[in-house]
């Protein structure tokens, strides 16, 4: 074969061929394993899309490891996302896939006849390492239950989110030995047993969040949530939703509400490895067994009528701390106060504004340097006097200080927290206003003056306004 030099580019061309030739689809030559692994990094929707390309693609997409869907994908079209899913099904059966990630957000209303049990029994295999399940707009009585495979079946599952289905009766052969993160919403069990089993049959389980469902006549079947773990380090307790049923009965004029939220819970807590805890119910009695010592950052907006003062004092190690007026309240009718001195951030939210209980707990943190309040949803008092007392962290620590509201400028009574702080903090560093709504330029200008005007303690405070 004879080459020549080009003149032009100083490249050997080659001679022998005259045309240029057909360019090959090299990605349709690869394994049956690889394409699917490409396929993985796309959306489902995306890959399905790829069945039309050759008769070579057709099923190439059944391989994927992830699946991701949303019954909002088909156009509101109840009808065709059970028909997709029912043909997924059918041919995966043959192709064998194997499926590590399942992901679908179901609208209740498809379920006619119930087809979602039958969906994750078929994807509940040793090889699924994540599930998460969400319904939506369903009635309770129409919950679908979950299968027993999932609970002996799926050795390597790692993460685990249930939102408003049915738990049943469980088996003592249940077991998760791999299951890090765990998230049961809105759900309903058969009793309390079922879900203490569940949570003690995860052995390295290190992530508990738990939304208790709300309804007119009881808690989803939970009265007592107890939680047993050596391995964990974040829990999470919340109120959920109003079920769909109960709904009529918001306009009935029998206050449900104010019934709903008096349903309560008891937590009964053993995980000496804790480190965030989310209080965000009515809780009856929180009793820890375990030592609490290993906890660093809490939200507690929770009602505190019959917790015991020990609980309190069992957390006055944390360092991060978010917390209602109502907690505020209860923990100052302790005695001895508790003594919080490893307390660096505190976030506070009123609803009954009282500049009084605010400054008494700041007296019990006496080396807090982040505070935030939200006063957007406050119920502000007739008389706020001028006050003169300043506690320790406002001399030795606070650096920065921040103020939400809805208020479109600042009223009068906003100013007594933001003169507050900036003539009474010594080493503040930031002193951050943000309001929710937007200000007219009139506003605007008068709320420059005042910041402008406003005299503070510390050389270095930075006063904006967000």
């Amino acid at each position: 074969m004879k080459k020549r030099k080009s003149k032009k580019r100083g490249r050997c061309v080659d001679d022998t061929s005259s045309s240029t030739p057909r360019e090959e689809d090299m990605i349709s030559k690869l394994p049956d394993a690889l394409i699917s692994q490409v396929l993985s990094y796309l959306s489902t929707k995306e890959a399905v899309r790829t069945s039309v390309l050759s008769t070579r693609w057709k099923s190439l997409w059944l391989f994927i490891s992830e699946i991701d869907l949303d019954t909002c994908q088909f156009r509101g079209s109840s009808a065709a996302f059970v028909s997709f899913m029912e043909k997924f099904i059918d041919s995966s059966r043959v192709e064998k896939p194997c499926l590590r990630k399942v992901k679908l957000i179901i609208d209740g209303f498809i379920y006619d006849p119930p087809c979602v049990t039958r969906w994750i029994d078929f994807v509940a295999t040793p090889q699924l390492e994540h599930l998460d399940l969400e319904c939506k707009n369903v009635f309770s009585g129409c919950y679908e239950v979950m299968p027993p495979r999932l609970y002996t079946c799926c050795p390597k599952i790692l993460h685990l989110r249930l939102h408003r289905v049915f738990v049943g009766t469980l088996e003592s052969v249940v077991s998760l030995p791999c299951l890090k993160t765990m998230r049961l919403e809105n759900n309903t069990y058969a009793n309390e047993a079922c879900l203490e089993l569940l949570i003690s049959s995860c052995p390295v389980l290190e992530d508990f969040s738990f939304v208790r469902k709300l309804e007119c006549g009881g808690g989803g079947g939970i009265k007592v949530l107890r939680v047993h773990s050596k391995t964990l380090t974040s829990l999470s307790v919340e109120k959920g939703a109003i079920d769909l049923e109960d709904i009529p009965l918001l306009f009935s004029g029998d206050d449900p509400i104010s019934r709903i939220g008096r349903i309560s819970v008891r937590v009964l807590i053993n995980a000496p490895r804790l480190k965030y805890l989310n209080l965000d119910d009515v809780i009856t009695e929180c009793k820890t067994i375990s030592n609490l010592g290993s906890l660093t950052k809490v939200n507690l907006g929770m009602s505190c009528d019959n917790v015991p003062d020990h609980f309190f004092t069992g957390i006055s190690e944390v360092r991060d701390m978010k917390i209602c007026d109502a907690t505020f309240k209860f923990i100052l009718k302790i005695k001895p106060l508790p003594l919080f001195c490893n307390l660096s951030c505190l976030e506070a939210m009123f609803y009954d504004w009282d500049m009084d209980i605010l400054l008494t707990f700041l007296g019990i943190c006496p080396n807090l340097r982040s505070l935030i309040l939200d006063l957007s949803d406050s119920l502000f008092l007739e008389e706020q006097t001028r006050f003169t007392a300043v506690p320790q962290c406002l001399l030795s620590s606070l650096e920065f200080v921040e103020i939400a509201s809805t208020f479109k400028g600042l009223p009068a009574e906003m100013e007594l927290p933001v003169r507050y702080f900036a003539e009474n903090s010594l080493v503040l560093k930031k002193l951050s206003l943000r309001l929710k709504s937007s200000m007219d330029e009139e506003v605007s200008v008068a709320l420059r003056d005042f910041l402008h005007a406003l005299p503070t303690l510390s050389s270095a405070c930075e006063i904006v306004v967000c």
